[in-house]
């Protein structure tokens, strides 16, 4: 199985510093192979026997805090589940301009409460639709004049990293196979 793993909050702003090499040496270390890494953001694909998704994030998990003492959420998604979330694109127009386009990726579905608690109209004009385990986020005037913020996603009480829309098609092509 091919999977695409997304590292939370790494290399942003000079937090949780991660090297490249060094991401691909813990997964390595792990058995995975065919190992690689796409930008400084956090992001690898990997080969590996694991079929169980939630034990595959455990243990890369554990072993970043173990061997880089890097504590952070990972997330792992299919090439399946990558074309699905490119196929459900609530916001085509965007993609022409691709940086106002972003995914947040989501370890769970939010509670419906919590999804309450994220009103799309106070974060005009910016626009957000949720997505299987995803939130679509269509910045009208960038992401950096923006309300959505992670403290916005941290209110849905799972773990959430996003990526740009260049980001995720690659990260799709990618995990092709």
């Amino acid at each position: 199985m091919i999977y695409a793993v997304l590292l939370r909050g790494v290399n942003v702003g000079g937090n949780r510093r991660v090297a490249m090499p060094d991401l691909r040496r813990v997964l390595e270390s792990l058995g995975h192979t065919d190992v690689a890494t796409y930008l400084q953001s956090g992001n690898a694909i990997v080969t590996t026997d694991e079929s169980d998704p939630a034990s595959l994030e455990r243990r890369i998990e554990k072993a970043l805090l173990t061997d880089l003492g890097v504590d952070t959420h990972v997330l792992v998604r299919t090439h399946d589940e990558l074309r699905a979330l490119i196929e459900a694109n609530p916001f085509p127009g965007p993609v022409a301009e691709p940086k106002f386009l972003h995914v947040v990726f989501l370890a769970a579905e939010p509670a419906a409460d919590a999804r309450k608690k994220i009103d799309p109209v106070a974060y005009a004009p910016d626009e957000i639709r949720f997505g299987d385990r995803a939130i679509y986020v269509r910045y009208a005037n960038g992401q950096g004049r923006s309300k959505l913020t992670p403290s916005v996603w941290e209110r849905l009480k799972v773990a959430a990293t996003a990526r740009n829309w260049n980001t995720v098609v690659e990260l799709a092509r990618r995990t092709a196979g």
